[in-house]
């Protein structure tokens, strides 16, 4: 073999060999065990990134480990293809969203496939494609037909200039991001799902998922929300009741107003009597609509000149307009008890309105109401029959009395809210619904789908062209005249299945083959970053449910175990073409190879946590592999190996054997159970390490050093498997690498003949002593004794103990 490692080349025969047998084309084979490992699959933005090289790194070494325990392993690519970046690229590049997302993934694959990652190619799929998102559009109308979809109208970020809807993310200081238009809220016509009639078993199966960090898990219980409260009516004199929901009746009689929307009917009603309160509701027109947005900006309101009868006090509080208050969450409308809540308390003291005390400590300290609101549960106080009641105690009391006299009743709410899936832009799937001229919406047929997006298209920066283009939308409908829905799905859409359509990608006469589905579905290994643990991981469990209820799968779950990687940092940042730090992995492969790179990826540090990017790492990593490299080609040299007899090994023999079998053992660990690459790796060099200083000669030394160096180069395959491909041939191997099995620990080997252990003489050590593995405690103890070091501290002295920890230490206590 040549003994210089040139990773160019070594690279590029693995690749070849891997692609002329076609290695990791994958089918199902009944009584195989499976392993479906899936990386999030990229964004074709036109350039792979550290924090994608990173990601994939991570799942083709599982993915690899796995294959090497004897499973059939699935792991296949694709490309989340739709969405607003194209039409950004496409406006500035003056190119079609689709011919760049085309190209952009024709590069892109290209840099995974230089990278070596065993992905099964047959299975590639592009959501922009229709004949992925025919699948989709069907499945869109089968949850209509259930009564899983509808259309309401829906307060949206609206830019007035470019007519469309922003993402909160881009509204900035008020304005659009591209525009710079005031952003308006505005009500349009918007399709959801009812991911809320699944909130119960979303929230409840997450107890199944004992393969996901808790963090994922709290963010997701949290989002859903659940909470147990009362919905309860205050009278308004002329007017429908005001109703208002609370997880906090216990502070009830606390109350010293109530809160509306700008887009409640109160609000509007108010606005048309009351120039002031018009302009304060214009002026909400122009704020932001997340949760998060609204607990940060400034609390603003008006008085509506309204009252509303409290439900048990009777008392008249006053209806304010505030704009923290959402139409879109719960019931539009708030009571507000300042003294025990602190938005409620801020917006009190700007307004001068009453902040009514009904909660004490429960052990009755005193409270400072002058400084905050008291938001701990307690005792009740000033509440009249329900004064002395605890927090949880008046909980039942007050809902049973609103029950009785029909104004409330125990109700449980969840944060969660349907999902929004319309989207004004173009780049997306269109949604297969049709209206007909007497205002009916209808499911477009299914022989009549894909309804396909048009790819030849200029884009003006403005306006969707499906939605610039009258004639596109025109259609027909059980032989009425009818129009086309313009909006397009949102593009979780398409990547809330995506891993369940890996399963048969190219199954054109349904949108799952269960058969193919039920056996490798639910992922057993799923690999992304943390920033979706939410949105994207929480509809694909919603979409797995309606998937399942539909008949196209049997699993609860999508994803058994869920791995979140760290970030990839420089210089304590975040890489980001903007900070200027960014690393092209292209360049890195091009001078050391993808084998460096995907080294020092497991290496620099565990998988859930940040990696620092470091050049003199990546040099390290180099200087590590070209040193195996090195060390295989002179053991080649020598000659061919003997049989192993460990039973003819002297002491050096059989110490590295045993410092083999250690490493097995340990790097099987670190793999199948914890995922640490990283120490993984640095055992297999510690066992290089000893190679290095192994110098026995003979035919023996030959055949041990010949294990330490097979075994080595096996551990390291699923993540350096270029070189491990060539240095496994080179140690006299037919059968490639990739097709050879885990090493296995021989117990034997891990049996040592003597142990060293540490002698201390009260406390402090002051020998160390080699013994036989299987001396006894006494022996232990006689020999500990005849340290010549222990009888200078012991000397003269009365021996009061002595303790023996097998396998570890003698202490003798002497005075």
């Amino acid at each position: 073999m040549d003994a210089q490692y040139r990773p160019d080349q070594v690279e590029a025969q693995a690749q070849q060999y891997w692609e002329d047998n076609q290695s990791f084309k994958v089918t199902e084979e009944a009584g195989k065990e499976k392993f479906y490992c899936l990386s999030m699959f990229p964004y074709p933005s036109g350039r792979l990134h550290m924090g994608h090289v990173r990601n994939y790194s991570i799942g083709d070494v599982i993915s690899r480990y796995q294959r090497m325990q004897g499973k059939n392993v699935l792991q296949p690519m694709g490309w989340d293809a739709f969405g607003l970046p194209a039409e950004n690229a496409a406006i500035k590049n003056k190119v079609a969203p689709a011919k760049w997302t085309f190209e952009n993934i024709d590069y892109m694959r290209g840099q995974l496939q230089r990278l070596g990652f065993g992905y099964d190619w047959d299975r590639e799929l592009a959501t922009c494609t229709p004949e992925y998102y025919r699948w989709e559009q069907w499945f869109f109308t089968k949850l209509y037909e259930k009564g899983l979809v509808y259309r309401k109208m829906s307060t949206v970020n609206w830019d007035p200039i470019d007519q469309t809807v922003l993402a909160n993310e881009q509204v900035i200081d008020g304005r659009g991001w591209r525009s710079g238009a005031l952003v308006e809220q505005k009500e349009i016509p918007q399709w959801f799902i009812k991911i809320t009639d699944y909130a119960d078993e979303l929230l409840t199966d997450l107890d199944q998922l004992d393969g996901w960090p808790e963090q994922v898990k709290t963010m997701q219980r949290n989002w859903i929300g659940r909470s147990e409260g009362v919905e309860m009516e205050f009278a308004i004199q002329g007017e429908a009741p005001l109703r208002v929901y609370t997880t906090r009746p216990d502070t009830l009689m606390g109350v010293s107003y109530v809160a509306v929307a700008a887009a409640h009917p109160l609000a509007k009603k108010a606005a048309a009597a009351n120039h002031e309160v018009a302009d304060f509701v214009e002026e909400c027109l122009h704020n932001k609509v997340a949760e998060a947005d609204m607990a940060t900006m400034e609390k603003k309101g008006i008085y509506t000149g309204l009252t509303a009868t409290h439900p048990i006090s009777g008392e008249q509080v006053p209806v304010w307009v505030a704009n923290f208050v959402l139409m879109s969450y719960g019931t539009g409308a708030v009571m507000a008890v300042p003294a025990h809540d602190q938005r409620d308390y801020e917006f009190a003291k700007k307004y001068g309105l009453p902040i009514n005390q009904v909660i004490e400590p429960a052990n009755g300290e005193a409270i400072d109401l002058d400084s905050e609101a008291f938001t701990e549960k307690g005792k009740l106080v000033n509440s009249g029959e329900f004064t002395g009641k605890t927090s949880a105690d008046a909980f039942d009391a007050i809902a049973t009395w609103l029950s009785e006299r029909n104004l409330g009743e125990k109700k449980v709410n969840y944060r969660l809210r349907d999902w929004g899936v319309s989207r004004q832009r173009y780049w997306g799937a269109p949604i297969p619904m049709v209206e007909t001229e007497d205002g009916e919406l209808h499911p477009t047929p299914e022989d009549q789908l894909p309804v396909v997006l048009p790819t030849e298209v200029e884009m003006d920066g403005v306006k969707s062209p499906i939605k610039a283009d009258p004639e596109w939308a025109k259609t027909t409908f059980d032989g009425q005249p009818a129009l086309r829905e313009t909006d397009t799905f949102d593009t979780f859409m398409e990547s809330s299945w995506y891993y369940a359509r890996y399963c048969c990608p190219q199954n054109d006469q349904a949108m799952l083959d269960p058969a193919a589905a039920n056996y490798w579905l639910p992922v057993d290994q799923y690999v992304g970053g943390i920033e979706h643990a939410i949105l994207h991981l929480l509809y694909s469990r919603f979409f797995h449910k309606l998937l399942r209820d539909t008949g196209l799968v049997e699993s609860d779950e999508p994803f058994k175990q869920l791995l979140c990687q760290g970030m990839v940092l420089k210089d304590g940042a975040k890489m980001s073409k903007s900070k200027g730090n960014t690393v092209d992995p292209q360049e890195m492969i091009e001078e050391y190879g993808a084998d460096t790179v995907r080294l020092f990826m497991m290496f620099a540090a565990p998988p859930e946590q940040s990696l620092e990017w470091n050049d003199s790492g990546v040099e390290g990593a180099f200087r590590f592999l070209k040193r195996l490299w090195r060390l295989v080609a002179e053991h080649v040299e020598a000659g061919k190996a003997g049989t192993l007899d460990p039973a003819s090994l002297d002491d050096a023999g059989k110490a590295l054997r045993r410092k083999t079998h250690e490493t097995i053992q340990k790097v099987s660990d670190d793999f199948g159970r914890r995922h640490t690459f990283n120490t993984a790796i640095a055992a297999v060099m510690e066992l290089i390490n000893e190679v290095s200083r192994f110098d026995s000669q003979g035919d023996q030394a030959g055949a041990v050093r010949q294990e330490a160096l097979e075994t080595a180069v096996l551990l390291l395959s699923p993540i350096t498997p270029h070189a491990s491909h060539s240095l496994w041939q080179a140690l006299g191997h037919d059968e490639a690498a990739l097709n050879a099995a885990w090493p296995q620990v021989d117990e034997s080997a891990l049996v040592k003949d003597s142990l060293e252990l540490v002698v201390q003489v009260n406390g402090k050590v002051r020998a160390k002593l080699e013994v036989p593995a299987n001396a006894d405690k006494d022996t232990v103890e006689s020999l500990a004794r005849a340290e010549p070091n222990v009888q200078k501290f012991t000397d003269g002295k009365t021996i009061r103990k002595v303790i023996v920890v097998p396998g570890k230490l003698v202490n003798i206590v002497a005075n």
